[in-house]
Formats: C-alpha cells, sequence, structure tokens
C-alpha cells in the first residue's frame, strides 16, 4: 500500500503576491491600526493632563515657594545673619578686652622692660664680675688640683722615695754578694783547689812514680796503709778544718750580718713601708678630702643656695605674682564687674527682647509652613487622584481592559489566520515540507480527523490497490 504524494504547484508571480498581499492587510488592519490608535489616544490623554493639571499646579507650587523665599526665608537669614554679625563683633571686642589686650600690655610694658632691667642690671654683672671670674679661676686651679692630687705624689714617691731605696738595696745586695762570694771561695772552693793542687796530685804522683811502678806487689798493703795513716787522719783534719771555719768564722759572720744587717734593715722597712703607704695613698685624700672638697662643696653649696634664691625670688617676682596680682586685682573684679552690669543685663535684655521672640517668629513660622506644606500635599494628593489617578483608572477599567480583551481576541484570530495562510502558502509554493511532523498525517480511532483541529485526507484501499 503506498500513500499518493501531493505534487508541489509551479508558483507565479501572481500568485506569490496575491497570496501574500492578503496576510499582511489582514495584519496591518487588524493588530497594527488598533495599537496605532490607542497610542494616539493615550498621548492626547497625557499632553492634555500636562497641559490642564501638571503644568498650572508646577507653576502655583513655584510661585508658592518663591514667595516664601522672598519674603519669609529672605528677611529671616537677613535678619539672623545682621543679628550673628552683632554678636560676633560683641564677643569680638570683648574677647580682645578681656583675652588680648591684657595680655599684650602685660608683655609690652611690664615683663619686657622688667625682664630688660634685670638682664641689663643684674644677670649681667652677675655673668661679667662674679660667674667669668669664677670659672677663670676655676680653669686655674683645677688641673693644678688635679697635678697636685693625682701626679706629684707619684713623682715625688718615685723620685725621692723608690729611686733611693732601690739604689740602697742594690748597694747592700752587691755588699752581700761580695761578702757571700768571697766566703763561699774562701770555704768551698779554694781548699779543696789547694788540697787537690798541692796533696793529692803530688802524692798521687809520688806513689805512682815510686810505690806502683816498683811495689806492684804490695799495692794493696801500701793502699791501705797510706788510707789509714795518710787519707784517714787527712780527712780528720778537713773535716775539723771545716768545722772550725763554720764555727769561727761563717757563724760570727752570717750572725753579724742577721744581726746588725738584716734585722734593722727588717724593722726600718716595717716602721717605714706602713708609713709610705699611708703618705702615698691615705694623706692626699685626706688631704684633698678635708682641706679641697669639703671647702669647695660648702662654697657650691652656698652659692647655689644664693643662686636658687635669686632664681626663686625672680621668678615669684617675674612669673607668679604679676598674674597672680593680675589676676586676682584685675581679672576678677573686672570679670566680675563687666558680668555683673554689662555681660547679665545685655543677655537678658538678648534674651528676652531678641532671642526670645524671634525663636517664638521661629516656632510659628516653622508650624504655618508645616500647614502650608500639609494643605499642599493635600492639594497635590487630591489634584493627582482627580486628574490622573481616577481618569487612569477609569480609563483602565472601561477602555483600555474590553480595548485589551478585544485586542487579544483580535491577535489570536489574526495569529490563527496568519499560520494558516502561512501553511497554505507554503504548501501551494512549496509543497509538503519533509520535516513536518507526522501527528498531522495520522488519524484518529474512529474518527476521519487527524490529531490537530484541521481534518486530514480520506485515504481509500481500493483505489490504493486499483
Amino acid at each position: 500500500m503506498e500513500t499518493e504524494k501531493p505534487q508541489p504547484v509551479p508558483g507565479g508571480e501572481g500568485c506569490l503576491v496575491g497570496v501574500l498581499r492578503v496576510p499582511v492587510k489582514i495584519v496591518a488592519v487588524l493588530v497594527v491600526l488598533p495599537v496605532r490608535l490607542l497610542w494616539d489616544l493615550l498621548v492626547l490623554a497625557a499632553r492634555t493632563i500636562h497641559r490642564r493639571a501638571l503644568r498650572p499646579v508646577g507653576a502655583a507650587t513655584a510661585r508658592l515657594c518663591s514667595a516664601l523665599y522672598r519674603y519669609v526665608l529672605n528677611p529671616l537669614g537677613h535678619g539672623i545673619a545682621w543679628l550673628g554679625r552683632g554678636v560676633g563683633l560683641v564677643v569680638r571686642w570683648l574677647a580682645l578686652g578681656l583675652l588680648y589686650w591684657p595680655w599684650v600690655g602685660l608683655w609690652r610694658y611690664v615683663l619686657v622692660p622688667v625682664a630688660t632691667a634685670v638682664h641689663r642690671y643684674l644677670l649681667d654683672p652677675v655673668w661679667r664680675y662674679v660667674l667669668t671670674p669664677l670659672g677663670r679661676g676655676l680653669r686655674w686651679f683645677l688641673p693644678r688640683a688635679f697635678a697636685a692630687v693625682f701626679v706629684w705624689p707619684w713623682v715625688g714617691l718615685w723620685r725621692y722615695v723608690l729611686i733611693p731605696s732601690g739604689h740602697g738595696i742594690a748597694w747592700l745586695g752587691r755588699g752581700v754578694g761580695l761578702v757571700v762570694r768571697w766566703l763561699a771561695l774562701g770555704l768551698l772552693y779554694w781548699p779543696w783547689v789547694g788540697l787537690w793542687r798541692y796533696v793529692l796530685v803530688p802524692v798521687a804522683t809520688a806513689v805512682h812514680r815510686y810505690l806502683l811502678g816498683p811495689l806492684g806487689r804490695g799495692l794493696v798493703r801500701a793502699v791501705l796503709a797510706f788510707g789509714a795513716y795518710v787519707l784517714a787522719p787527712l780527712g780528720r783534719g778537713i773535716v775539723r778544718l771545716l768545722a772550725a771555719a763554720h764555727r769561727y768564722l761563717l757563724a760570727p759572720v752570717a750572725g753579724g750580718v742577721w744581726r746588725y744587717v738584716l734585722t734593722p734593715l727588717g724593722r726600718g722597712l716595717r716602721w717605714f713601708l706602713p708609713r709610705a703607704f699611708a703618705a702615698v695613698f691615705v694623706w692626699p685624700w685626706v688631704g684633698l678630702w678635708r682641706y679641697v672638697l669639703i671647702p669647695s662643696g660648702h662654697g657650691i653649696a652656698w652659692l647655689g643656695r644664693g643662686v636658687a634664691l635669686v632664681v626663686r625670688w625672680l621668678a615669684l617676682g617675674l612669673l607668679y605674682w604679676p598674674w597672680v596680682g593680675l589676676w586676682r586685682y584685675v581679672l576678677v573684679p573686672g570679670g566680675t564687674v563687666t558680668y555683673r552690669y554689662l555681660l547679665a543685663p545685655l543677655g537678658r535684655n538678648l534674651y528676652r527682647y531678641l532671642l526670645s521672640p524671634l525663636g517664638h517668629l521661629l516656632v510659628s513660622a516653622w508650624r504655618l509652613a508645616g500647614r502650608i506644606s500639609r494643605a499642599l500635599g493635600r492639594g497635590l494628593l487630591w489634584l493627582w487622584r482627580g486628574c490622573v489617578a481616577r481618569p487612569w483608572a477609569w480609563v483602565h477599567r472601561h477602555v483600555a481592559t474590553p480595548a485589551g480583551h478585544a485586542l487579544r481576541a483580535v491577535w489570536r484570530s489574526s495569529r490563527t489566520a496568519v499560520r494558516e495562510a502561512r501553511e497554505e502558502v507554503r504548501r501551494l509554493l512549496f509543497g509538503t515540507p519533509p520535516g513536518e511532523p507526522t501527528r498531522s498525517r495520522a488519524r484518529t480511532l474512529g474518527s476521519t480527523k487527524a490529531a490537530g483541529n484541521a481534518p486530514a485526507p480520506e485515504i481509500s484501499l481500493r483505489k490504493t490497490q486499483g
């Protein structure tokens, strides 16, 4: 079974123009013309409202604001400005008279002349005739005091104590060394040298020459006899000689040196060294403290007390008493009199006859402006409701809503007509498009209509089979 395929109708120019012109005219008449008529009506209504309602209300409001500014706010502002200038001028002259001119006069005619006189007749002479000579004296005295305390004692100790003591100790050492040297030579060197040179060597030579050679066999007996009868007595004699030398020579000499040299020297050093230490390290500082620092400290303390007393009286006379006198005898009475007889009556009268009426006037003007603004707001609201809201509601309810409903119906019908015309033109010109949905060609069960609103073409089985 094969379905019939519609053949495309060859199009001509007259058919295409006729088919396109009709839907365009329909759309222009049904859609564009009502919208343009509604737009013209809205423009005419807006121009009428602006010309007959909004412009007169705006002009009246502008004239009211201009009159309020010209006859109320501007004079009130000028009055407040004039009052502010007057109060500022009074406050300025009061401030100059109470806070500026007294201090300028005090500085110009009290402090500057007093400071000049004090500098010229007190500080300059004290500096020139007291402090300058004192500084020069200290400049001359301090280096010499430092030299006397820290240089001259050490120089004197070195020159007159340590150098002579060193020379004496060196001379004594040289003498003791010479005595010890001669004692050592006489007791420990020369006896053994003489024994070796004049006893042992000749005896040994003689024994070797006259005994050992011929008497080799009796060597042991000769040696023993020689040791028994020669060396033993000789050794005993040498020992006795050394003991006698120690007893009668070294012991008396050493005892004399210890008793008559070292003991007096030790006692002299024991007596001398503490006094030398005290003279070098104690007495200069004691003398410096007692005869230099204490008098200098007393003088400096006295000078400091004097300078502090002078500075205190100068400070009191220049920086305290003038301000106390100015405050006690000028500012307080002047301020009391000024406040009692000028500022208090001026303030009371100014508040009573100017500020209070001005405040009441401002409050009344503020209340009147509030009433005017509320009345103007109510008038503008009434004008808005009468000229804009209610006509707009009436137009929306009785004109726009029915026109919108009619326009929606016309739009739906024109859209349906345009869609059908477009399908018909497409079918006439180009045939059924290959991509068209098949639901338009399908048939429903028990009906000869397709799934859409348009009826589907009949299909004959006999014709198809034949």
